[in-house]
């Protein structure tokens, strides 16, 4: 199988419509299952077929700097949320609640994503210091210098079994042909193969960096934001470096970030039930606003797994974290 080296060796500039990158991806392993688009394994991780040639470019031509944040997220674990009270923590100097972009933009793309589209590594290098950037990738195909020019990670994952239902929801509601079945879904999920899985090696990539490095690199869990909205608020604001002051937190502003960005306040803005193919960097996310707002609960499994679906999975989480100290 090529790996990233080789493909540092073939690669001199960033363009992935080259013949020699499109060659490497036709040559890697590729599976079928989803809705959607086939999935391509690069460097052990199943990647979007028609993404992978843009991926594979991130590594040699994203450049992270020292002040950078990088909010990383496996898949339909609440990245929309986390990008919703990480801007608005992060630039609450400049924008106020009645003026946030978040009122005319979806989080997702006002939070740009990490070398997505063409030209979006470009487009990065344009922007200020310091940038609040988004990825799905795992820490092992982003640059190397993620771990040592100082930037800032916030990682956040969600209970598998309720990402796996999520996942499977997601799937079908931006698909073109059949459904996939919940069986199906459930099979592929645990066998590793879904966007940006394994997720278990993407879950614990991040897990030990955040052990390595506890002042650069916050782990999150889906479950946590839930339980304690406020709290999270507080340890992102002074992870980011822009802790409440005394005044604000008289004034209730981390009360009024929790309330703004609530589950429900963001799924009632009316850019986010109509937004679809809106411009950003690059290119367009065809998507309908209301496809990354479902449920948000946790545990909804339940309403959809058997029970022996969900001892499976257990099985399978305990099986590949043990020993890390990670666990749901």
């Amino acid at each position: 199988m090529a790996d990233h080296q080789s493909l540092s060796k073939e690669i001199d500039q960033p363009e992935a419509t080259r013949p020699d990158v499109q060659d490497l991806v036709a040559s890697l392993p590729r599976r079928d299952g989803w809705s959607t688009t086939p999935l391509t394994l690069y460097n052990n991780y199943w990647l979007r077929s028609h993404m992978v040639a843009k991926f594979m470019l991130v590594r040699d031509n994203f450049k992270p700097r020292r002040d950078d944040v990088v909010l990383a997220t496996h898949p339909k674990s609440g990245t929309t949320w986390l990008k919703s009270l990480a801007f608005t923590i992060f630039n609450r100097s400049r924008f106020t609640f009645a003026n946030t972009p978040l009122l005319k933009s979806n989080p997702q793309l006002v939070v740009p994503f990490i070398g997505t589209t063409d030209g979006e590594l470009d487009h990065l290098e344009t922007l200020p210091s310091p940038r609040l950037l988004s990825t799905h990738l795992p820490l092992s195909l982003l640059p190397p210098a993620i771990s040592t020019v100082g930037c800032k990670v916030v990682y956040l994952c969600r209970e598998p079994k309720d990402s796996s239902v999520s996942r499977w929801h997601f799937e079908n509601k931006i698909a073109t042909g059949a459904p996939v079945s919940l069986d199906d879904a459930f099979h592929l999920f645990c066998q590793g193969v879904s966007p940006f899985g394994p997720f278990w090696d993407h879950y614990l990539e991040y897990w030990k960096e955040s052990l390595a490095r506890p002042h650069e690199v916050m782990f999150l869990r889906y479950e946590e934001i839930v339980s304690d909205p406020l709290k999270v608020v507080r340890k992102l604001a002074t992870f980011l470096g822009v802790p409440f002051t005394e005044e604000e937190e008289e004034s209730g502003v981390a009360e009024e970030i929790v309330s703004f960005c609530s589950f429900e306040s963001l799924r009632n803005l009316d850019v986010n039930k109509t937004a679809a193919g809106v411009e950003r960097a690059g290119g367009k996310l065809f998507l309908q606003g209301s496809a990354l707002f479902r449920k948000g609960k946790v545990g909804d499994w339940v309403n959809h797994m058997s029970k022996d679906m969900g001892e499976a999975m257990d099985r399978l989480v305990q099986d590949k974290f043990k020993g890390s100290g990670l666990e749901f």
